[in-house]
């Protein structure tokens, strides 16, 4: 079964006499297309892996053959001067950021001997979450944005949003660890690409982003036997992780949350979205890269209208240049205009640091930030 992947805009560079003389040709763009296999299916947790990863942690899957380097844009992180830090705080996490955290406090605590900086189980986002508006935990790491209700709740009793700055990109394409999430059709189809305007407008019944609704292949722009098929629009079943990701990224705008078409063929989770493309020939889903166990065709996104597409490569999710790469936070109370304790400030700069991610490429399993994700989460600190 193979699982075909269409990239746009590729430079290649043919073995010849210009490679020889240490030249590169001009750039000519266009399309590559090869096929990869399709990935093995995965299997839902049953509840006793469940409640391991709520007690000892996620187990680690085999990392990528490809492993990232480091953005030597980020900044080296070098400790306050003249500053001796010290305290004790306690966190909460998700299942699958045990081990990272973990080495990420030991790494910190080379450099801060007085800090101790502790995660306790049950280790899932969404309890860690809880103990935060609770305050009984001093912060949370969520491998994925904060459910919509977690943020009513917070907002309710502290009269503000809880802080989350993004600490780490998430994995290519590692089952259960973050992966980033595309959008596909059966390999028959012959549209090349989507914008995320055209997203909103198959999938949602606002359609923030402007424009009609779109039903048909032919509103896409294709033609004969194409034209007047109408696309079966396949989806993930409210709440979800992925949902949720993909209604925050594409179908909510400036403020206003996009809602779902009502029809839609939802499934309750992500595992049968493949198949279920691969076997009609009109049909469009979406669902992370780790669920590409069909042979479907991965699309290249435009984010920006007039931009180029990009596909969902490894390189392009590694470089965040694809749009639907994810992130991992870093969730905290702090309240608007005031600082946070000096001890977590500082652990906050380590992570968003060179050698803070160097801990992420070490770990090998999730994607090192990128100097243009950091960047905001040192803004924040009021760096």
């Amino acid at each position: 079964m193979l699982a075909c992947l269409a990239f746009a805009g590729a430079n290649v560079h043919a073995a010849g006499s210009d490679a020889h003389a240490g030249k590169s040709r001009p750039h000519t763009p266009g399309l590559v297309e090869w096929s990869a296999p399709a990935l093995p299916s995965n299997l839902p947790q049953t509840e006793e892996e469940k409640e391991a990863g709520r007690r000892q942690g996620r187990r680690t899957p085999t990392p990528e053959l490809l492993q990232p380097t480091i953005d030597r844009q980020l900044p080296a992180y070098v400790p306050t001067p003249g500053v001796r830090l010290s305290g004790t705080f306690a966190g909460g996490s998700s299942d699958v950021l045990v081990g990272l955290v973990g080495m990420w406090f030991e790494r910190f605590a080379r450099y801060h001997p007085d800090v101790r900086l502790s995660i306790e189980p049950p280790f899932a986002g969404s309890l860690g979450t809880k103990e935060l508006i609770k305050e009984s935990v001093d912060f949370v790491f969520v491998s994925r944005e904060l459910k919509p209700e977690d943020l009513v709740e917070f907002d309710a009793r502290f009269g503000y949003a809880p802080t989350s700055i993004p600490i780490s990109g998430g994995s290519y394409r590692h089952f259960g660890f973050l992966d980033a999430m595309g959008f596909f059709v059966h390999p028959d189809n012959p549209i090349r690409q989507l914008s995320y305007e055209q997203i909103d407008a198959i999938y949602s019944s606002t359609r923030h982003r402007g424009g009609d609704a779109i039903t048909t292949w032919g509103q896409l722009g294709l033609t004969g036997e194409w034209a007047d098929k109408k696309i079966a629009v396949h989806g993930i079943k409210p709440w979800n992780g992925f949902e949720e990701f993909i209604r925050q990224k594409i179908l909510d705008k400036d403020g206003r949350r996009g809602e779902w078409r009502d029809d839609i063929h939802f499934e309750k989770v992500v595992f049968p979205l493949a198949g279920n493309v691969a076997g009609d020939r009109y049909a469009l889903g979406y669902s992370g890269l780790a669920y590409i166990d069909a042979p479907v065709r991965m699309l290249p996104l435009v984010e920006v209208a007039g931009s180029a597409a990009v596909a969902p490569t490894y390189e392009n999710v590694a470089l965040a240049t694809y749009p639907l790469t994810r992130l991992v936070y870093f969730n905290v109370n702090k309240a608007p205009g005031k600082p946070l304790p000096p001890a977590l400030a500082e652990f906050v700069r380590f992570l968003l640091s060179r050698e803070g991610q160097e801990v992420v490429r070490e770990h090998g399993i999730f994607l090192p930030l990128r100097e243009s994700q950091a960047a905001p989460g040192r803004q924040t600190l009021g760096d």
